[in-house]
């Protein structure tokens, strides 16, 4: 299997199943000298487990545990490859032992035993939720590097689950409820409906949610085949459960008028101030350093207990409920994941910008 390595100067390899003995990542290219602690990577770890007595995320429950192995010294980066582990300790292999030779609707089952006549059933292996985590363990260096050096700022938050949508936004309210949402109104709506589907109905739901850059370095991206947009619509679509993107005004734009959708300039205090922000932040594929809006839709959780038609291995028809532990709603846990392939994108792009620069 190739595929599983990220970037181009920060470049990241993650590894592991969901159910295999750890999950981890190498991030081959971050600068010597940056401090760095455990504490610091598992800050973003925590975010990224489900909380404690959740009726939105899944019931398994991992330490997650961060352990650096390597490119660590005497806690400052040494510019050599930087190892971190997760062990798993809260498998349960035999709730897949029903599922085994049958394919779970909408999940990789089937593409995968397509491609390689081969796969791991045990919560999915590779194409399991589980790799994500060393994608936050990644992004959480990126994003300290993106906090010193540029005083960039990245957050998300759950905009519409169903078809219950926020109305206001709070960011202080945003890590206040399970589902990141900063409508307090909103977000007690859209839990009850969560609760209802995954205890009444066995049944799952999707959502969108929005990640924002603030204060991004300015002139990041190359204006041909490596724009910014396309690199982050990239990073994005990898996670597994992501189906749209967005970036500014995003659809709602085809239903504007050039005069509304273009971003109008003006100098003041000797500064370039841009009257609203229809593309998002980034103009030609480089970034202007407004504000980075990007908008992701999730897709229902594949694995319910509500019976579904499939088939077998065999090619024979029948009927599948995926029983075990599974989240019911991957927004709010989805969104530090979002967040870190953000802060991974801009910082690759930060370090090409500086190698470029470095001869002006």
């Amino acid at each position: 299997m190739s595929g599983n390595t990220f970037g181009t100067l920060f470049r990241i390899t993650t590894w592991g199943e969901s159910h295999g003995p750890a999950t981890g990542v190498v991030i081959d290219g971050c600068p010597a000298g940056l401090a760095l602690s455990e504490a610091d990577i598992q800050k973003e770890v925590n975010r990224r487990r489900p909380a404690l007595g959740s009726k939105v995320a899944t019931a398994r429950r991992e330490n997650d545990q961060v352990h650096i192995l390597s490119g660590v010294f005497e806690g400052k980066t040494t510019g050599t490859p930087i190892s971190l582990i997760v062990n798993n300790e809260d498998t349960r292999s035999k709730d897949y032992s029903n599922i085994q030779d049958k394919y779970r609707p909408a999940h990789a089952d089937y593409t995968y035993d397509l491609k390689y006549g081969f796969r791991d059933y045990r919560g999915g292996g590779r194409s399991s939720g589980r790799e994500t985590l060393a994608r936050v363990m990644a992004g959480a260096i990126a994003k300290k590097i993106l906090t010193q050096k540029a005083k960039t700022m990245i957050f998300g938050h759950t905009i519409q689950v169903g078809d219950i949508k926020s109305k206001t936004f709070n960011k202080s309210e945003i890590e206040k409820n399970e589902l990141r949402c900063a409508d307090p109104v909103a977000a007690v709506k859209m839990q009850k409906m969560i609760e209802k589907l995954r205890f009444t109905e066995g049944d799952s739901v999707g959502a969108i949610i929005e990640i924002i850059i603030k204060n991004p370095p300015k002139g990041l991206g190359e204006p041909v085949f490596d724009k910014l947009d396309a690199d982050l619509a990239k990073a994005m679509m990898s996670i597994g459960a992501i189906k749209a993107i967005e970036i500014g005004a995003g659809f709602e734009a085809a239903a504007m008028k050039g005069s509304q959708n273009n971003d109008q300039m003006e100098k003041k205090g000797g500064k370039v101030k841009f009257l609203s922000n229809n593309s998002g932040g980034i103009l030609g594929g480089i970034s202007t350093g407004e504000d980075i809006i990007i908008r992701l839709g999730i897709k229902p959780v594949p694995s319910i207990s509500k019976p579904l038609k499939t088939i077998t291995k065999s090619g024979k028809n029948t009927e599948i409920a995926t029983l075990g532990r599974h989240d019911c709603c991957l927004a709010p846990r989805i969104i530090p994941v979002a967040e870190s392939m953000a802060a991974l994108v801009l910082v690759d792009k930060w370090l090409e910008q500086m190698v470029q620069n470095s001869l002006r």
